[in-house]
């Protein structure tokens, strides 16, 4: 079935993985029923539009579409090859043009449709998290502006920058349910950890201390925060890597 749908967009997700042996069935009902189940992106081409996807991420192309890639000679190469060494991104991002349909390969991860030009300047996001885009979109690297926030901050020292109008598909660990849009005008924005998977570019991201003295921040068990200031949005998954929370006492051995 679609889950969603944006610009030439579809995601489409199944209900149920029905291609398994019967060791393995057990297993995957009860993914199935923790929403663990596989995920493909259709890309509608109509000819005036292409689209660029992560390297070997094309799994079926039907009508007439051409498959070209964004490299015009050996220096955009070695530039492409250096930006992908910090980004985790792949070097060569294939273009697909003309009229058909694309798809894209399975995923167990959730993706997420975002309009770059609802981002201002960019929408910055995590270190492998590209799937596809429109054409029209522009990819770059972007380094962190202080040593701060490129060593503590859990972000990476370098990430995919994406700016431009056109539709961007990203792969989240969580699904967009569990996805808080906070929108930000001249504001801070303080969080204990890398939870941030997409947020604008020109906001201004370093890592800081949640008192005014180390000491002070240790004593209060937060230690150091990532900080965004500016104005722009930031997508926060609050959930992501929830394994450590406590149990409350009156529900344990239930």
């Amino acid at each position: 079935m679609i889950v969603a749908h944006r610009g030439m967009f579809s995601v489409v997700e199944y209900e149920r993985d029905l291609s398994v042996s019967p060791e393995m069935s057990e297993k995957a009902y009860f993914a199935s029923m923790m929403n663990v189940r596989k995920r493909q992106v259709v890309v509608a081409l109509s000819g005036q539009t292409g689209v660029i996807t992560q390297k070997g991420s094309m799994q079926l192309m039907l009508g007439d579409i051409e498959a070209s890639t964004d490299i015009s000679g050996v220096g955009n190469l070695v530039k492409k090859f250096v930006g992908s060494k910090v980004t985790g991104e792949s070097a060569i991002k294939p273009k697909y043009t003309g009229e058909g349909t694309l798809v894209l390969e399975p995923t167990f991860k959730h993706i997420i449709l975002e309009d770059a030009g609802e981002w201002g300047d960019g929408m910055v996001i995590e270190d492998g998290a590209f799937l596809a885009c429109e054409e029209d979109v522009e990819l770059s690297v972007g380094a962190r502006s202080t040593i701060s926030s490129a060593v503590l901050g859990g972000e990476g020292l370098f990430n995919t920058v994406l700016s431009g109008d056109g539709v961007v598909a990203i792969e989240s660990p969580v699904p967009k349910s569990e996805l808080i849009e906070i929108t930000m005008e001249d504001d801070t924005v303080k969080i204990d950890g890398n939870m941030a998977i997409a947020w604008s570019k020109e906001l201004e991201f370093t890592v800081e201390r949640t008192t005014a003295t180390l000491v002070g921040s240790m004593a209060a068990g937060e230690g150091l925060v990532n900080t965004y200031r500016g104005s722009g949005k930031i997508l926060i998954a609050p959930v992501r890597s929830n394994w450590g929370i406590s149990i409350p006492e009156n529900t344990k051995g239930r």
